[in-house]
């Protein structure tokens, strides 16, 4: 590309700006700035020396210091609403993201902020869209947020209680809901995460007959699939699989006697092996099942459980699952943080366990201790115990980090952590009081 170090003038609501056409490219082909240049990046001749551009001179100065030197400064005079919506309209929101929160690394996460929806109460789930934004489940509504963390309007499911929540992409959500007696309603639904709207419905069918179901834990595979835990009546109990485009039923496993997955707390689709993890939990079941499903053979191809096994204390009290491909493994936690370690390639499920109780000592126990959950990003395995998410890194999964809102006060605010999740890079915490979520991002790294 031959980029020209011509001088470019810019009038913005009556300021005068000068750079080069080298800065300006820094902003890209698909950019405002784009448009005002040849292929070759030399500028347009049929264009005047000087550009008007009716806009904010104030946020035009930020964004072309950050076109300059790859940094972002923000004045305190400009609110960050107003940056976000100015770069926008020069297509650089992308440039603005990227400036003002790193690559996501669990060891060097920091606070951005904590905030509080609108409902009081105790929140159900909290999910991380792919863009940056998110979507908190309370009772029988849904509240999303864009990456900028305005919120939309709030989805009300009619007063069916919420069972879990999941991105399609950056427009569309899954939500599942529980079925009302008398009522036929509940299962899954489509909705816009902007507007709120149905888009679709996702019906449940055995024996050729549509049937009313609780939908519960989702999932979603890279071909386009959606997996729900579903509970009907008498045996209509198992797996449920739509497909993402039509959104027809398009597969059932049914849960065999004597097991269970129509209850299931977690469903986790492993890309690698093409199989789905499906964890029914404590104290949902009064025993633990974890299994593997091969949908092609309709087959369990691995399974544990605590049932009728000698088994210590701690292993009935598993409280969460996830499955980790690259270590051929699958790893659990019981209420007291400890971590378990259980080989896929061995049928004889026994867990190892990683004793990280002591390290909890000398804490203080919230007046409502929530139960742990599980996460794996990037290598890095997190979970979550009272107020703080531990981050462990390495083959032997050693602490490495701890996130703590207030660490220093030996405090915070919203409670226990009841739920997180990670997307876009970002750390999103679901405290269970006062419906409370806190922001997590990794700050940029150092421009030498």
């Amino acid at each position: 590309m031959g980029i020209q170090k011509d001088r470019v003038r810019f009038n913005v609501g009556g300021r005068i700006f000068e750079t080069s056409s080298t800065t300006l490219a820094n902003a890209g082909r698909n950019s405002f700035f784009g448009a005002i240049f040849d292929e070759n990046w030399t500028l347009q001749s049929d264009h005047s020396d000087e550009y008007f551009i009716d806009r904010n001179p104030d946020c035009f100065a930020v964004i072309l210091d950050l076109l300059r030197t790859g940094e972002l400064y923000i004045p305190a005079n400009i609110s960050e609403k107003l940056l976000y919506r100015e770069a926008l309209f020069y297509g650089l929101l992308d440039h603005v993201r990227s400036a003002k929160w790193g690559q996501f690394d669990g060891n060097r996460l920091r606070l951005s902020e904590s905030i509080t929806g609108q409902a009081p109460g105790d929140g159900t789930a909290i999910r991380a869209g792919p863009d940056g934004g998110c979507c908190v489940a309370h009772g029988s509504m849904v509240h999303v947020y864009d990456w900028m963390l305005e919120e939309h309007a709030p989805i009300t499911l009619d007063y069916q209680r919420v069972n879990d929540v999941g991105w399609i992409d950056s427009e569309n959500i899954v939500i599942s809901v529980c079925e009302r007696l008398g009522r036929g309603d509940g299962g899954m639904g489509l909705f816009s995460s902007s507007t709120g709207e149905l888009r679709d419905k996702f019906q449940v069918n055995h024996e050729n007959q549509v049937k009313s179901f609780t939908a519960g834990a989702l999932s979603f595979s890279s071909d386009y699939k959606i997996f729900s835990s579903c509970k009907g009546r008498s045996n209509e109990y198992g797996i449920g699989v739509w497909d993402q485009v039509t959104g027809k039923q398009i597969d059932f496993f049914y849960e065999p006697p004597g097991w269970s997955l129509g209850d299931a707390d977690k469903l986790q689709w492993l890309h690698g092996s093409n199989c789905l993890l499906v964890a029914t939990l404590f104290p949902r079941k009064d025993n633990c099942y974890i299994s593997l499903l091969d949908f092609r053979d309709k087959k369990m191809v691995w399974s544990w459980s605590d049932s009728g096994a000698p088994i210590t204390v701690d292993e009935k009290r598993v409280r969460d699952a996830i499955a980790m491909e690259e270590n051929n493994s699958i790893c659990v936690v019981n209420e007291f943080e400890d971590l378990g370690f259980m080989d896929l390639r061995s049928t004889a499920g026994s867990i190892r366990w990683s004793s990280r109780s002591r390290l909890m000592k000398g804490n203080n126990m919230p007046d409502e201790p929530c139960y742990p959950k599980l996460a794996l990003h990037e290598g890095q395995l997190f979970s979550s115990m009272n107020d703080c998410i531990s981050v462990f890194c390495g083959p032997e999964w050693v602490l490495t980090s701890r996130l703590r809102q207030s660490y220093r006060l030996r405090q915070s605010y919203g409670g226990s952590i009841c739920d997180f999740s990670i997307g876009g890079d970002r750390l999103f915490a679901l405290h269970s009081e006062e419906n409370v979520f806190d922001i997590w991002e990794t700050p940029p790294p150092p421009i030498i």
